[in-house]
């Protein structure tokens, strides 16, 4: 057999190039099509919400590992992990704004990061304390963020906190929810020991949820932020987190009305006060996230003190699982909710 001319290697050259194009091609469209018509799911957009409303494929939970603002996928919590170089005591993210308490240093005090969807710096404010809650209303335009101020834990009666409220379009600030009127049974409460803290924002970003202690007593408040009040609800609630239909909240109940006694993760409808003890038992001293209007997410401390993100259904049945490890602060990302 002949030797192959120049011209016939350049065709013979071009002829493979148009076929590993075609190959390289085909697979990628077989990835794309595996990717959002996967058994079951039927076809649409990875972030179209599922038949039952619980948070979609493709969808993003935001978590601080070892303090780093970091997100996994919710399809898969022990894959892969995004990590940034932000780091923050306190995190939440919704409606495409990420709040961020960073930590008190020997020498600093923390500050409120208030960052846009793709992390930049767009509001600082200055704070003084110790971070604790952190919370974003569901259309990113209301940040509120509690310090303890006075001890170290709700458990401590001698402990005080200090709960604001930024505005992030107006740049109106509110310093302290105490300085809300407060009503019990429709009649004005005045007391020197208020404390306020643990806001969970409504739809309308005006109407909010939070604890108020006063007497020894933790009760759940209704806000109205353009009225300037708190109407008290309903007591034994504490860091309430208003769930994405707006219907219940998920809370601490103090066993036997005592923190000292730990705490019991619950829900509370908001329109019949019922209550629903979940299926975790052990003490959950932590504000509570919402993955979708089933679901809840929270922080537990292992023994050596790492932290892990858990999970349960939030009407009572089945049982807690681990839902991403060496993690806290979960926030479902907006396609989630």
């Amino acid at each position: 057999m002949n030797a192959p001319t120049q011209r016939g290697r350049i065709i013979a050259t071009v002829l493979a190039a148009a076929l590993l194009a075609t190959l390289a091609t085909t697979t990628v469209v077989r990835a794309r099509h595996n990717a959002t018509d996967a058994p079951g799911d039927g076809p649409g957009p990875v972030a179209a919400a599922s038949p039952d409303g619980r948070h979609p494929h493709g969808s993003r939970l935001q978590v601080l590992s070892n303090g780093l603002l970091s997100t996994v996928s919710l399809a898969d919590p022990a894959g892969p992990r995004t990590v940034t170089s932000q780091r923050c005591d306190r995190a939440y993210t919704a409606g495409g704004t990420t709040a961020c308490l960073t930590p008190t240093g020997a020498l600093s005090e923390p500050r409120l990061l208030v960052l846009d969807a793709d992390q930049q710096v767009r509001r600082t404010v200055n704070l003084s304390g110790l971070p604790n809650r952190t919370r974003v209303s569901p259309d990113g335009r209301m940040v509120a963020w509690t310090l303890f101020v006075g001890g170290d834990s709700y458990a401590d009666g001698g402990f005080s906190t200090r709960t604001g409220i930024l505005d992030t379009r107006t740049g109106g600030l509110t310093h302290s929810l105490e300085e809300f009127a407060v009503y019990r049974q429709g009649h004005p409460y005045r007391a020197a020991d208020i404390n306020v803290w643990g806001v969970t924002f409504a739809a309308d970003s005006n109407r909010f949820y939070a604890t108020l202690s006063s007497a020894g007593t933790r009760s759940l408040v209704e806000g109205d932020l353009a009225a300037r009040t708190l109407r008290i609800l309903v007591d034994n609630v504490e860091c309430p987190s208003l769930s994405p239909d707006n219907t219940r909240v998920a809370f601490k109940q103090a066993v036997g009305a005592d923190p000292a006694k730990g705490w019991r993760l619950s829900v509370l409808d908001l329109a019949t006060l019922r209550r629903t003890e979940s299926a975790e038992t052990r003490t959950v001293d932590d504000q509570a996230a919402w993955l979708d209007n089933f679901t809840l997410a929270y922080g537990l401390q292992r023994g050596d003190g790492t932290n892990d993100v858990w999970t349960v259904p939030a009407n009572g049945s089945g049982e807690p699982h681990v839902l991403v490890s060496g993690a806290n602060s979960p926030a479902a990302t907006e396609a989630a909710r």
